[in-house]
């Protein structure tokens, strides 16, 4: 477990500096009227959550998912919703920042948010939220191994009121033990009950004395991976329910690690689903239940060692597809949309929906016009990024996914950008929802392929003002 961070005299300074910004935000925030038109926002992030877990989606027969399903009966499902960057805290800079990793910094795990950034957090708190956040945090700089537990105010991405989390929680925790950490940096312990419950019982604290208007964000571990025992683990007897269970087609012709782990998994998401529920029943016995939007998403998918040697990273929808439903006010309408969208339209689009216009940092769109369904001016496709395992990006549209990827010579290591990409895959997604057959350098595509290419240069150099070459495959099939 992580040590204190008050050990040494530098550290316990620079605590203490930290406690007086972080004393003075809480004041003013606790200080603002109760504005009850203004809508509370609760944001539920589950770790690698892949979408097609959802009952509400038609693809998996399992049953896992009741409360989330009733959630998108009641509010507003995006069937194909997609993350910018499948791996965790590039993803959540993103959802926080409303920027491509390319601009928000994050472009691989370990880095941290600018400590100006314009998030979420911080434009609701102009308005008069307080910024509340439990959990998995994994935007804070990493140096050295103390650096995976506590959090200076500074690195909090305007979360500066309660804060009880941790950097990296898979390595501050265990399932059934281990510790958040909170605005001091002090160790909140815990031990003998599972990571999910403990973090909702914080919830329950934390809105049992609650004045809206609030922001409240849960960031579950679950359902990722132990990362020390490689093991997707559940509460007891959960995994048995799902022996043999029913193995998502995108995975069946594919080695990979799903034989042995695909029971856990469901186990995992079976409990995250309740977890959602328990979040509704305690919106409800504490009078928010009316006046809260809650939004429930996750940071990237899980493809279980299927595409590369490690569960995300790669530009398939196992690893890019992601669940979004929203309840609450605005959004209680028995809608499915069907139109893409992404995680960096979160952010804009629960600002709009709170009454505040996004800033113009802000490179996503506000997606509150297709509930009206004004589609006519959304652009229907979904940029992406990929680092460390490879430095590439790509587009997802309803039709077609493609990616390309820097060439891995001698000494590569990967980077924000490059120079040179070169065509790795393409997906007909219509012939082939679950992206079996890679078309990139057949003759059959090169004309869509084409101008898949020249979208993507355009995506790029609006992400990141780069512009780079994007060349054909290498290795053509006649």
């Amino acid at each position: 477990m992580t040590d204190s961070p008050l050990a040494s005299p530098s550290t316990r300074r620079q605590w203490l500096r930290a406690a007086g910004t972080t004393a003075a935000a809480s004041s003013l925030a606790s200080a603002a009227p109760d504005q009850p038109s203004k809508p509370n926002i609760v944001l539920i992030i589950s770790d690698q959550f892949r979408a097609d877990n959802l009952g509400c989606l038609g693809h998996n027969p399992l049953g896992l998912t009741p409360n989330l399903d009733a959630m998108a009966r009641r509010g507003t499902l995006f069937r194909s919703a997609y993350c910018n960057q499948p791996v965790c805290a590039p993803a959540r800079g993103c959802i926080f920042t409303s920027q491509y990793p390319a601009r928000h910094g994050v472009w691989r795990n370990g880095l941290g948010l600018r400590t100006d950034a314009v998030t979420l957090a911080t434009e609701l708190r102009k308005a008069g939220y307080s910024a509340n956040y439990i959990g998995k945090w994994h935007l804070s700089p990493y140096t050295n191994p103390e650096s995976r537990g506590p959090v200076a105010p500074d690195h909090r991405g305007g979360f500066l009121d309660l804060w009880e989390a941790s950097n990296e929680l898979e390595w501050t925790s265990h399932p059934f033990e281990g510790d958040l950490y909170d605005g001091d940096g002090r160790p909140i312990h815990f031990s003998g009950i599972y990571r999910a419950d403990f973090m909702t019982q914080r919830a329950a604290r934390f809105l049992k004395n609650a004045r809206g208007p609030f922001l409240l964000v849960l960031s579950y571990l679950e359902v990722h991976h132990q990362n020390d025992v490689d093991k997707f683990v559940s509460p007891p007897g959960y995994s048995d329910r799902y022996v043999n269970p029913f193995v998502p087609q995108d995975l069946r012709p594919l080695p990979g690690s799903w034989p042995s782990q695909l029971s856990d998994y469901y186990g995992c998401v079976a409990k995250m689903d309740e977890t959602v529920g328990k979040v509704h029943q305690l919106l409800d016995e504490n009078g928010f239940g009316d006046n809260t939007i809650v939004a429930f998403i996750s940071d990237h998918g899980c493809h279980f060692r299927t595409r590369n040697t490690e569960y995300k990273r790669s530009p398939h929808d196992s690893s890019t597809h992601v669940p979004l439903i929203i309840t609450g006010p605005g959004f209680n309408r028995s809608l499915a949309i069907g139109e893409l969208v992404s995680q960096v339209d979160l952010t804009p689009s629960l600002l709009s929906a709170a009454g505040l216009t996004p800033p113009n940092t802000m490179q996503g769109h506000s997606f509150l016009p297709l509930l009206d369904r004004k589609t006519e001016n959304w652009r229907n496709e979904v940029y992406f990024e990929m680092h460390e395992f490879v430095t590439g990006c790509g587009i997802r549209t309803p039709s077609w996914t493609y990616s390309a990827t820097a060439p891995k010579r001698p000494g590569w290591r990967s980077a924000p950008s490059a120079d040179l990409y070169v065509e790795s895959a393409v997906y007909d997604n219509s012939a082939d929802p679950f992206q079996h057959v890679n078309l990139a350098g057949r003759a059959t595509a090169r004309a869509d392929a084409e101008k898949l290419r020249a979208r993507l240069l355009t995506r790029v150099h609006e992400a990141s003002g780069l512009s780079p070459t994007i060349e054909p495959a290498w290795f053509p099939y006649p």
